[in-house]
Protein backbone atom coordinates (compact mmCIF):
# COMPACT_ATOMS: atom_id res chain seq x y z
CA UNK A 1 0.00 0.00 0.00
CA UNK A 2 1.60 3.40 -1.02
CA UNK A 3 2.49 5.78 1.50
CA UNK A 4 0.21 9.30 1.51
CA UNK A 5 1.98 12.50 0.28
CA UNK A 6 3.60 14.81 2.62
CA UNK A 7 1.35 17.60 0.90
CA UNK A 8 -2.13 15.22 0.60
CA UNK A 9 -4.15 16.71 4.21
CA UNK A 10 -5.03 14.26 7.17
CA UNK A 11 -1.40 12.41 6.52
CA UNK A 12 0.16 10.35 9.74
CA UNK A 13 2.80 11.35 12.19
CA UNK A 14 6.45 10.70 10.71
CA UNK A 15 5.72 11.41 7.05
CA UNK A 16 7.73 14.44 5.65
CA UNK A 17 7.20 17.67 6.30
CA UNK A 18 5.57 20.07 3.54
CA UNK A 19 8.17 22.15 2.12
CA UNK A 20 8.49 25.60 3.25
CA UNK A 21 7.66 27.88 0.78
CA UNK A 22 10.66 31.18 -0.06
CA UNK A 23 8.15 33.68 1.40
CA UNK A 24 7.13 31.70 4.34
CA UNK A 25 11.26 31.34 5.33
CA UNK A 26 11.85 35.11 4.51
CA UNK A 27 9.04 35.87 7.05
CA UNK A 28 10.55 33.89 9.44
CA UNK A 29 13.62 35.06 9.65
CA UNK A 30 12.58 38.44 9.32
CA UNK A 31 10.77 37.61 12.70
CA UNK A 32 14.00 36.24 14.50
CA UNK A 33 15.69 39.58 13.35
CA UNK A 34 12.89 41.44 14.50
CA UNK A 35 12.28 39.80 18.26
CA UNK A 36 15.91 39.52 18.83
CA UNK A 37 16.48 43.66 18.39
CA UNK A 38 12.85 44.17 20.49
CA UNK A 39 14.79 41.89 23.22
CA UNK A 40 17.77 43.86 23.27
CA UNK A 41 17.64 46.30 26.51
CA UNK A 42 19.97 49.05 24.14
CA UNK A 43 17.73 49.26 21.39
CA UNK A 44 14.94 49.74 23.49
CA UNK A 45 16.77 52.21 25.66
CA UNK A 46 18.22 54.18 22.64
CA UNK A 47 15.36 54.68 20.63
CA UNK A 48 12.86 55.81 23.94
CA UNK A 49 15.96 58.28 23.93
CA UNK A 50 15.52 59.46 20.66
CA UNK A 51 12.31 59.64 20.77
CA UNK A 52 12.12 62.00 23.79
CA UNK A 53 14.89 64.07 21.91
CA UNK A 54 12.64 64.77 18.78
CA UNK A 55 9.78 65.55 21.60
CA UNK A 56 11.99 67.95 23.41
CA UNK A 57 13.53 69.71 20.07
CA UNK A 58 10.52 70.18 18.54
CA UNK A 59 8.54 71.54 21.97
CA UNK A 60 11.82 73.52 22.24
CA UNK A 61 11.98 75.49 19.04
CA UNK A 62 8.07 76.00 19.14
CA UNK A 63 8.50 77.91 22.69
CA UNK A 64 11.10 79.60 21.41
CA UNK A 65 9.36 80.72 18.12
CA UNK A 66 6.30 81.60 20.72
CA UNK A 67 8.85 83.64 22.80
CA UNK A 68 10.84 85.77 20.69
CA UNK A 69 13.92 83.43 20.32
CA UNK A 70 17.42 83.88 21.80
CA UNK A 71 18.00 87.62 20.55
CA UNK A 72 16.52 89.11 23.28
CA UNK A 73 13.39 91.33 23.27
CA UNK A 74 11.73 92.04 20.12
CA UNK A 75 12.51 95.62 18.85
CA UNK A 76 9.04 97.77 17.52
CA UNK A 77 8.67 100.61 16.06
CA UNK A 78 5.75 102.66 16.63
CA UNK A 79 4.46 106.71 15.33
CA UNK A 80 2.42 108.31 17.52
CA UNK A 81 0.31 106.90 19.73
CA UNK A 82 -0.34 103.73 18.41
CA UNK A 83 0.24 100.55 20.51
CA UNK A 84 1.47 102.18 24.28
CA UNK A 85 0.96 99.04 25.76
CA UNK A 86 3.74 97.12 23.62
CA UNK A 87 6.77 98.35 26.33
CA UNK A 88 5.01 96.90 29.25
CA UNK A 89 4.52 93.36 27.32
CA UNK A 90 8.66 93.60 27.20
CA UNK A 91 8.82 94.87 23.69
CA UNK A 92 11.74 97.22 22.58
CA UNK A 93 10.05 100.08 21.79
CA UNK A 94 11.26 103.09 19.48
CA UNK A 95 8.82 106.22 18.26
CA UNK A 96 9.46 107.23 14.95
CA UNK A 97 8.19 110.69 13.28
CA UNK A 98 6.31 109.05 10.83
CA UNK A 99 4.93 105.55 8.85
CA UNK A 100 8.07 106.39 5.85
CA UNK A 101 10.45 106.40 8.53
CA UNK A 102 9.21 103.45 10.43
CA UNK A 103 9.00 101.51 6.78
CA UNK A 104 12.75 102.25 6.49
CA UNK A 105 13.58 101.42 9.88
CA UNK A 106 11.57 97.87 8.79
CA UNK A 107 13.54 97.64 5.60
CA UNK A 108 16.66 98.38 7.13
CA UNK A 109 16.75 95.72 9.82
CA UNK A 110 16.57 97.94 12.44
CA UNK A 111 13.45 96.42 14.07
CA UNK A 112 11.63 93.42 13.40
CA UNK A 113 7.89 95.32 12.92
CA UNK A 114 6.56 98.76 13.23
CA UNK A 115 2.82 99.47 14.07
CA UNK A 116 0.85 102.56 12.54
CA UNK A 117 -2.18 103.88 13.37
CA UNK A 118 -4.97 102.86 10.79
CA UNK A 119 -5.79 99.90 9.32
CA UNK A 120 -9.81 98.33 8.04
CA UNK A 121 -10.06 96.22 11.74
CA UNK A 122 -11.77 97.13 15.16
CA UNK A 123 -8.28 97.57 16.75
CA UNK A 124 -7.22 100.35 14.32
CA UNK A 125 -3.50 99.60 13.57
CA UNK A 126 -1.71 97.99 10.92
CA UNK A 127 1.39 96.08 11.45
CA UNK A 128 4.15 96.40 9.41
CA UNK A 129 7.06 93.85 8.55
CA UNK A 130 9.49 92.61 6.03
CA UNK A 131 8.72 89.12 4.93
CA UNK A 132 6.50 87.58 7.10
CA UNK A 133 4.15 88.11 10.16
CA UNK A 134 5.60 88.67 13.51
CA UNK A 135 3.75 86.51 15.55
CA UNK A 136 4.47 87.81 18.79
CA UNK A 137 3.65 91.27 17.92
CA UNK A 138 0.06 90.22 16.22
CA UNK A 139 -0.60 88.66 19.13
CA UNK A 140 0.26 91.56 22.06
CA UNK A 141 -2.13 93.53 20.94
CA UNK A 142 -5.79 93.33 21.74
CA UNK A 143 -7.37 92.58 18.39
CA UNK A 144 -5.87 91.47 14.74
CA UNK A 145 -4.37 94.28 13.47
CA UNK A 146 -3.99 94.98 9.13
CA UNK A 147 -0.90 93.17 8.21
CA UNK A 148 1.51 94.85 5.29
CA UNK A 149 4.66 92.66 4.02
CA UNK A 150 6.77 95.22 2.51
CA UNK A 151 8.92 92.95 0.53
CA UNK A 152 6.85 89.47 0.92
CA UNK A 153 8.28 86.36 0.21
CA UNK A 154 7.65 82.60 -0.22
CA UNK A 155 10.32 81.29 1.58
CA UNK A 156 11.98 81.35 5.16
CA UNK A 157 15.55 80.22 4.75
CA UNK A 158 16.70 80.00 8.67
CA UNK A 159 13.50 77.53 8.48
CA UNK A 160 14.26 75.89 5.33
CA UNK A 161 17.80 75.11 6.67
CA UNK A 162 16.40 73.81 10.07
CA UNK A 163 14.31 71.83 7.85
CA UNK A 164 16.85 70.44 5.48
CA UNK A 165 19.02 69.11 8.47
CA UNK A 166 16.20 67.32 10.37
CA UNK A 167 15.75 65.83 6.55
CA UNK A 168 19.41 64.36 6.33
CA UNK A 169 19.66 63.66 10.56
CA UNK A 170 16.64 61.59 10.29
CA UNK A 171 17.49 59.58 7.14
CA UNK A 172 21.37 59.11 8.16
CA UNK A 173 20.35 58.23 11.14
CA UNK A 174 17.82 55.45 10.79
CA UNK A 175 20.08 54.22 7.69
CA UNK A 176 23.57 53.79 9.95
CA UNK A 177 21.55 52.16 12.90
CA UNK A 178 19.91 49.52 11.46
CA UNK A 179 22.10 48.98 7.92
CA UNK A 180 24.73 48.64 10.85
CA UNK A 181 22.94 45.88 12.52
CA UNK A 182 22.39 44.27 9.61
CA UNK A 183 26.25 43.99 8.92
CA UNK A 184 27.08 43.37 12.38
CA UNK A 185 24.73 39.97 12.68
CA UNK A 186 25.99 38.41 9.26
CA UNK A 187 29.42 38.56 10.47
CA UNK A 188 28.27 37.12 13.53
CA UNK A 189 26.40 34.08 12.17
CA UNK A 190 29.46 33.83 9.99
CA UNK A 191 32.10 33.79 13.23
CA UNK A 192 29.66 31.03 15.30
CA UNK A 193 28.77 29.35 12.20
CA UNK A 194 24.69 28.96 12.79
CA UNK A 195 25.04 30.44 9.23
CA UNK A 196 25.19 26.91 8.35
CA UNK A 197 22.43 25.66 10.19
CA UNK A 198 20.13 28.44 8.81
CA UNK A 199 21.26 27.64 5.88
CA UNK A 200 20.32 23.97 5.72
CA UNK A 201 16.68 25.19 6.49
CA UNK A 202 16.15 28.00 4.01
CA UNK A 203 18.59 28.89 1.09
CA UNK A 204 20.89 32.20 0.94
CA UNK A 205 18.61 34.38 -0.77
CA UNK A 206 15.75 33.49 1.40
CA UNK A 207 18.23 34.15 4.10
CA UNK A 208 18.99 37.70 2.45
CA UNK A 209 15.18 38.47 1.94
CA UNK A 210 14.78 37.82 5.22
CA UNK A 211 17.34 40.29 6.79
CA UNK A 212 16.42 42.88 4.69
CA UNK A 213 12.49 42.57 5.40
CA UNK A 214 12.95 42.35 8.99
CA UNK A 215 15.19 45.62 9.55
CA UNK A 216 13.80 47.59 7.14
CA UNK A 217 10.30 46.81 9.27
CA UNK A 218 12.20 48.03 11.89
CA UNK A 219 13.82 51.28 10.38
CA UNK A 220 10.26 52.49 8.67
CA UNK A 221 8.54 52.07 12.22
CA UNK A 222 11.37 54.23 13.97
CA UNK A 223 11.38 56.88 11.37
CA UNK A 224 6.88 56.33 11.43
CA UNK A 225 7.46 56.48 15.36
CA UNK A 226 9.57 59.91 14.75
CA UNK A 227 7.52 61.67 12.71
CA UNK A 228 4.69 61.16 14.85
CA UNK A 229 6.58 62.37 18.17
CA UNK A 230 7.16 65.74 16.27
CA UNK A 231 3.60 66.10 14.67
CA UNK A 232 2.39 65.99 18.17
CA UNK A 233 4.56 68.29 19.23
CA UNK A 234 4.05 70.60 16.65
CA UNK A 235 0.58 70.71 17.26
CA UNK A 236 0.98 71.02 21.33
CA UNK A 237 3.36 73.98 20.67
CA UNK A 238 0.74 75.53 17.62
CA UNK A 239 2.96 75.01 14.83
CA UNK A 240 -0.19 73.98 12.95
CA UNK A 241 0.49 76.19 9.74
CA UNK A 242 4.23 75.05 9.62
CA UNK A 243 3.18 70.83 10.04
CA UNK A 244 0.54 71.94 7.02
CA UNK A 245 3.45 72.76 4.71
CA UNK A 246 5.25 69.79 5.89
CA UNK A 247 2.63 67.12 5.20
CA UNK A 248 3.14 65.75 1.66
CA UNK A 249 6.88 66.37 2.29
CA UNK A 250 6.49 64.04 5.09
CA UNK A 251 4.45 61.13 3.16
CA UNK A 252 7.13 61.21 0.73
CA UNK A 253 10.05 61.26 2.89
CA UNK A 254 8.78 57.96 4.58
CA UNK A 255 7.67 56.02 1.37
CA UNK A 256 10.99 56.86 -0.01
CA UNK A 257 12.93 55.97 2.86
CA UNK A 258 11.26 52.73 3.07
CA UNK A 259 12.21 51.81 -0.51
CA UNK A 260 15.70 53.65 -0.23
CA UNK A 261 16.41 51.62 3.13
CA UNK A 262 15.66 48.14 1.05
CA UNK A 263 18.87 49.37 -1.06
CA UNK A 264 21.24 50.06 1.64
CA UNK A 265 20.49 47.30 3.68
CA UNK A 266 21.10 45.16 0.52
CA UNK A 267 24.83 46.31 0.12
CA UNK A 268 25.41 46.60 4.09
CA UNK A 269 24.31 42.53 3.96
CA UNK A 270 26.10 41.98 1.06
CA UNK A 271 29.18 43.86 1.55
CA UNK A 272 29.71 41.95 5.19
CA UNK A 273 29.87 38.84 3.75
CA UNK A 274 33.38 39.72 1.92
CA UNK A 275 34.66 39.20 6.15
CA UNK A 276 34.44 37.08 8.62
CA UNK A 277 35.44 38.76 12.02
CA UNK A 278 33.31 41.94 13.44
CA UNK A 279 36.44 43.73 13.67
CA UNK A 280 36.28 43.86 9.74
CA UNK A 281 32.89 45.31 9.34
CA UNK A 282 33.65 48.99 9.80
CA UNK A 283 36.11 48.84 6.53
CA UNK A 284 34.16 46.04 4.59
CA UNK A 285 31.00 48.82 4.77
CA UNK A 286 32.64 51.91 4.45
CA UNK A 287 31.36 52.37 0.69
CA UNK A 288 28.08 52.48 1.76
CA UNK A 289 28.28 54.46 4.85
CA UNK A 290 29.74 57.29 2.19
CA UNK A 291 26.37 56.77 0.49
CA UNK A 292 24.52 57.66 3.35
CA UNK A 293 26.91 60.58 4.41
CA UNK A 294 26.89 62.25 1.49
CA UNK A 295 23.36 63.02 0.99
CA UNK A 296 23.02 64.15 4.64
CA UNK A 297 25.98 66.54 3.64
CA UNK A 298 24.73 67.44 0.59
CA UNK A 299 21.05 68.56 1.75
CA UNK A 300 23.01 70.90 4.24
CA UNK A 301 24.61 72.73 1.66
CA UNK A 302 22.53 72.18 -1.42
CA UNK A 303 19.27 73.30 0.44
CA UNK A 304 18.96 76.51 -1.40
CA UNK A 305 20.08 75.15 -4.84
CA UNK A 306 17.19 74.42 -7.41
CA UNK A 307 19.73 72.42 -9.68
CA UNK A 308 21.80 70.67 -6.94
CA UNK A 309 18.42 69.41 -5.08
CA UNK A 310 16.79 68.46 -8.46
CA UNK A 311 19.72 66.41 -9.51
CA UNK A 312 19.35 64.85 -5.68
CA UNK A 313 15.77 63.45 -6.16
CA UNK A 314 16.74 61.24 -8.94
CA UNK A 315 19.71 59.68 -6.92
CA UNK A 316 18.51 56.42 -5.69
CA UNK A 317 20.67 57.32 -2.23
CA UNK A 318 19.69 60.97 -1.71
CA UNK A 319 16.23 60.50 -3.47
CA UNK A 320 14.99 60.24 0.21
CA UNK A 321 16.07 63.54 1.10
CA UNK A 322 16.11 65.47 -1.69
CA UNK A 323 12.85 65.07 -3.70
CA UNK A 324 10.64 65.90 0.55
CA UNK A 325 12.94 69.05 0.23
CA UNK A 326 11.69 70.28 -2.84
CA UNK A 327 7.85 69.51 -2.10
CA UNK A 328 8.83 71.66 0.85
CA UNK A 329 10.01 74.55 -1.15
CA UNK A 330 7.38 74.05 -4.07
CA UNK A 331 9.70 73.31 -6.50
CA UNK A 332 8.86 70.01 -7.56
CA UNK A 333 6.06 68.78 -9.84
CA UNK A 334 3.03 66.69 -8.94
CA UNK A 335 4.61 64.03 -10.78
CA UNK A 336 8.30 64.30 -10.31
CA UNK A 337 7.86 62.42 -6.95
CA UNK A 338 6.33 59.25 -8.71
CA UNK A 339 9.34 59.24 -11.23
CA UNK A 340 11.56 59.53 -8.32
CA UNK A 341 10.07 56.28 -7.05
CA UNK A 342 10.10 54.57 -10.64
CA UNK A 343 13.96 55.26 -10.61
CA UNK A 344 14.22 53.99 -7.06
CA UNK A 345 12.36 50.76 -7.85
CA UNK A 346 14.96 50.38 -10.96
CA UNK A 347 17.61 50.23 -7.91
CA UNK A 348 16.76 48.45 -6.31
CA UNK A 349 15.82 45.16 -8.50
CA UNK A 350 19.48 45.77 -9.97
CA UNK A 351 21.14 46.45 -6.70
CA UNK A 352 19.17 42.69 -5.03
CA UNK A 353 20.51 40.89 -8.03
CA UNK A 354 24.30 41.73 -7.55
CA UNK A 355 23.70 41.90 -4.07
CA UNK A 356 22.28 38.29 -3.68
CA UNK A 357 25.30 36.95 -5.92
CA UNK A 358 27.49 38.45 -3.69
CA UNK A 359 25.58 36.81 -0.44
CA UNK A 360 25.13 33.70 -1.78
CA UNK A 361 28.81 33.26 -3.04
CA UNK A 362 30.53 34.31 -0.23
CA UNK A 363 28.37 33.68 3.39
CA UNK A 364 29.90 30.39 3.86
CA UNK A 365 33.33 31.26 2.98
CA UNK A 366 35.69 32.36 6.12
CA UNK A 367 39.06 32.82 6.83
CA UNK A 368 40.73 35.99 4.57
CA UNK A 369 38.24 38.27 3.22
CA UNK A 370 37.06 37.71 0.01
CA UNK A 371 37.45 39.97 -3.10
CA UNK A 372 34.68 41.63 -4.27
CA UNK A 373 34.71 40.80 -8.27
CA UNK A 374 35.19 36.84 -6.72
CA UNK A 375 32.36 37.52 -5.19
CA UNK A 376 30.10 38.18 -7.87
CA UNK A 377 32.22 35.91 -9.95
CA UNK A 378 31.04 33.07 -7.74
Amino acid sequence: MSTPSATQPGGRAGESAKPMSGAQGAWLVAEREITTKLRSKAFVVSSLVLLLFVLAGVLFSGFMAQSGGFGGPTRVATVGAAAPGLAAQGFEVSELADRAAAERAVLDGEVEAAVVEGGDTPVGLTVIAKDSAPAEVMQALSAVPTLELLAPTTENPALAYIIAVAFGVLYMLSAVTFGTTIAQSVVEEKQTRIVEILLATVSARTLLAGKILGNSILAFAQVVAIVAIATAGMLATGQDLLLGELGTSLIWFGVLFAFGFVLLATLYAALATLVSRQEDVASAVSPVMWLVMLPYVAIIFFNDNPQALAIMSYVPFSAPVGMPMRLYLGTAEWWEPLLSLGVLLVSIAIVLWIGARIYSNSILRTGSRVKLAEAIRG
